[in-house]
């Protein structure tokens, strides 16, 4: 198969060596000083595992000048899902998969309303990975991946999705009530993604504190309510699991702790801003998550300030 990675960062970088490594081939879409080391060197990829160099791919700026392929892997952040479709609108041909490994809820519907819906597929990632350098990803653990339609059909697309990525030795399960999955992703990522800017705490250190545990389970209770909204069931117990996995995460920075820390934007809007949004609608209040929500646009904000200075 010719897969596309739009968003050649951690997890993209990631999968995206996996597959090029099981012999697909592969084009890595990437910008500035980290395609020019993806050009220059190749896509390493460390990890407890072994390493992967991947040299034998198209890495490149321009998704208009590489054709369309059989799978668009979509690895962007959610605030950029919309403009990287447009950028990327030739690579989609007429069979194209449109496959979003991306963190929120609502990035497969953005995607629905630039393509045919029938082919996009969600994707969920339990990974621990980062970029730790121009055209260097460090892999830390996980690296699975559960993934399925939002309207819960099995259909041939999605079944050849899952041979590719069993063929590349990519831990998956294709389900039926994906958008489950999703939400139970985001009782994770709303918590710990804020808690640990606004605390400068790792995972480990957010669980080992009562204090924070208590705010991360009153955020939990919030997304489990804004996930009601939309039909979703969120069973009490989760709440508990999630707290237990974190802590065998140890000193593990969440994603958005990383993007601080490097200057990056921040992904609050998908996470408690869109928890937000939706108690709103319903007439719900969501006092922690727009009080995470206001804190992380100042920091957010400040960040930026600081950068262009």
């Amino acid at each position: 198969m010719r897969i596309a990675v739009i968003g050649t960062g951690a997890v993209g970088g990631y999968f995206g060596a996996k597959l090029a490594a099981a012999g697909q081939d592969l084009v890595f879409i990437a910008r500035g000083a980290h395609l020019e080391a993806l050009r220059r060197d190749g896509l390493r990829v460390l990890g407890p595992a072994g390493n992967i160099l991947i040299r034998n791919a198209v890495f490149t700026s321009a998704a208009e000048a590489a054709g369309a392929v059989d799978v668009a892997l979509i690895c962007v952040k959610s605030y950029d899902t919309e403009s990287a479709a447009r950028a990327c609108a030739g690579l989609i041909g007429a069979e194209t998969t449109i496959f979003s490994l991306q963190n929120g809820i609502d990035n497969p519907e953005k995607l629905g309303g630039c393509f045919d819906a029938g082919r996009i597929l969600a994707g969920v990632v339990y990974i621990g990975a980062q970029l730790e350098a121009p055209g260097v990803i460090r892999h830390f653990n996980g690296g699975r991946i559960v993934f399925g339609r939002l309207d819960g059909k099995i259909d041939p697309r999605a079944q050849s999705v899952e041979q590719m990525l069993s063929a590349a030795a990519i831990p998956c399960e294709l389900r039926s009530d994906i958008q489950r999955i999703q939400w139970a992703k985001l009782l994770w990522n709303a918590p710990f993604c804020a808690i640990s800017c606004l605390a400068r705490a790792h995972a480990g250190e957010i669980v080992g504190s009562a204090q924070l545990t208590r705010l991360a389970l009153d955020c939990m209770a919030e997304v489990a309510a804004a996930a009601r909204t939309r039909g979703i069931e969120l069973r009490r117990s989760l709440f508990d699991e999630t707290i237990a996995f974190s802590r065998g995460l140890g000193d593990f920075k969440p994603s958005m702790l990383q993007d601080l820390e490097a200057r990056k934007p921040l992904e609050y809007d998908a996470f408690n801003g869109f928890v937000v949004r939706l108690l709103s609608q319903a007439g719900q209040p969501a006092p922690v998550n727009q009080t995470f929500y206001s804190l992380l646009q100042h920091l957010d904000q400040k960040s930026r300030e600081e950068a262009a200075s």
